[in-house]
């Protein structure tokens, strides 16, 4: 097999088995388990937690002992089984507990998928540069293609998603043995103090005015990254109990209309060069904010038909724009602006911010406000049914009482048990002020000037 191809596989393998379970697991959580949301947001932190270390830890491991390829393989394989084990946990606990085993295992693997693409196109004597996007696009397309198989197969609320991604997981473990050998590279000294070795030395990039403001922001906007693929689809598939809205394709077919936001990602990819060389650094970041500001803001006011089926899409469209022009944008912003030295280590410190503390922070306080502030309590029939836009006698409405609460109508009108829906609107307005306090916040005090040359030598 040609080794381009044979690392696009890797690349669409290591997304798909994320992708199969990441957007549609709280459809498994709210609708087929009904927990609730503080702990979901819990659940979601764990692979911000796994961020924080365990690609420190695995990376040492590569860098001085062990293939890439084989912790690799390990990793993934081990992440299978975990997978295997989750949908049979029957409490919040013990998931979350077995998701934060997973994530583990699963987290480390997305450097290393990168590190093996490096090191197997550097030693053909492949231009980096030029070669691995292609190579990478495909991961986003393993994605997509992951949730339209968990939708189409009709396992978005079903422990199915799980098998799917941990069937797909074992096998990527196992391919990975048989690509080109990765060995330690072991540029660190041994005997180089620990805290070297541990790229703790990029820490000392906090006693910069800017860049400890760039870094306070990474996280904050970290925070925001992971709530769509959280509640999104969800969010879409809860729709379900207006009998308006029940039998819709946006119901039926939530997750492809999600996936539209990965495909918008993999084209904004192409317009990145544009906008960094035309417009700059912050202003590019600042894009990023706004349109995350106008992806929330699209879905609270979106329904599964007319205009507000259109600012749905709309809002998945805006996705490619607010996830890829910040973290390509600051990757540049860390490359540009520190010593060689600990470059990579300040990379890493990037993402440990956004997708480790900042996941981390977002997922709980999410969870939490939700729960608090934007869960309605119903325990009439009157006020439900005036709630989801029907009568207390439509028969559809009353077979999704039954089998989407597990509720009846007692003969006072009183409902046999308290329903619970999530004010979507609200949500996703409070998101959307948080989005917009942190871009005015970031326009004001956030000073850099825009280098054309400095962008132009980093993409290269």
């Amino acid at each position: 097999m040609n080794l381009k191809l044979r690392l696009t596989v890797l690349s669409f393998l290591q997304f798909f088995v994320w992708g199969a379970w990441l957007i549609t697991m709280a459809n498994f959580w709210f609708g087929t388990k009904q927990w609730d949301g503080t702990q979901f947001g819990a659940v979601f932190g764990t692979m911000g937690i796994a961020s924080i270390f365990m690609p420190t830890i695995t990376g040492i491991i590569a860098d001085r002992w062990i293939n890439a390829e084989r912790i690799f393989s390990a990793l993934q394989i081990l992440y299978g089984l975990t997978l295997f084990v989750l949908p049979h946990s029957d409490n919040p606990n013990s998931f979350f507990t077995v998701m934060l085993v997973a994530m583990c295992f699963y987290m480390p693997t997305i450097a290393l998928a990168n590190s093996i693409s490096y090191t197997v196109l550097k030693n053909s004597n492949l231009d980096v540069v030029k070669d691995f996007p292609p190579i990478r696009v495909w991961g986003t397309v393993g994605f997509i293609v992951a949730m339209w198989i968990t939708n189409l197969t009709g396992n978005k609320a079903t422990e199915g998603q799980f098998y799917i991604a941990g069937v797909a997981a074992i096998i990527l473990g196992i391919y990975a043995l048989t690509l080109p050998k990765c060995p330690p590279q072991k540029l660190i000294d041994k005997d180089a103090p620990l805290s070297e070795q541990l790229g703790l030395n990029a820490f000392k990039l906090f006693k910069n005015y800017k860049t400890a403001l760039f870094f306070l922001f990474s996280m904050l906007l970290g925070a925001a990254l992971q709530l769509t693929n959280a509640y999104g689809d969800v969010f879409l598939s809860e729709f379900s109990h207006f009998p308006k809205y029940a039998d819709s394709f946006v119901v039926q077919r939530s997750t492809i209309i999600m996936s539209i936001s990965q495909v918008s990602e993999t084209l904004f990819i192409l317009a990145i060069p544009f906008f960094l060389k035309r417009f700059g650094i912050k202003r590019v970041m600042l894009f990023s904010m706004f349109a995350w500001v106008l992806r929330f803001g699209f879905f609270a006011y979106g329904i599964p038909e007319g205009y507000g089926l259109g600012l749905i899409i709309m809002s998945c469209i805006v996705y490619g724009m607010a996830f890829d022009f910040f973290n390509i944008s600051g990757s540049l912003f860390v490359e540009t602006t520190t010593d060689k030295k600990i470059r990579s280590s300040a990379q890493g410190l990037f993402m440990m911010m956004t997708n480790g503390f900042g996941a981390v922070f977002g997922s709980y306080i999410a969870g939490w406000a939700i729960d608090k502030f934007f869960t309605h309590k119903f325990t009439t029939v009157t006020e439900l049914s005036t709630y989801l836009e029907t009568t207390p006698d439509n028969q559809s409405f009353l077979n999704i009482l039954k089998e989407s609460f597990h509720s009846a109508v007692n003969p006072d009108g009183t409902l046999s048990s308290v329903v619970m829906m999530k004010d979507w609107h609200n949500i996703w307005i409070s998101f959307a002020a948080y989005a917009l306090v942190l871009a005015i916040l970031f326009w004001v005090l956030f000073k850099h000037k825009h280098d054309p040359k400095a962008v132009e030598n980093a993409s290269h």
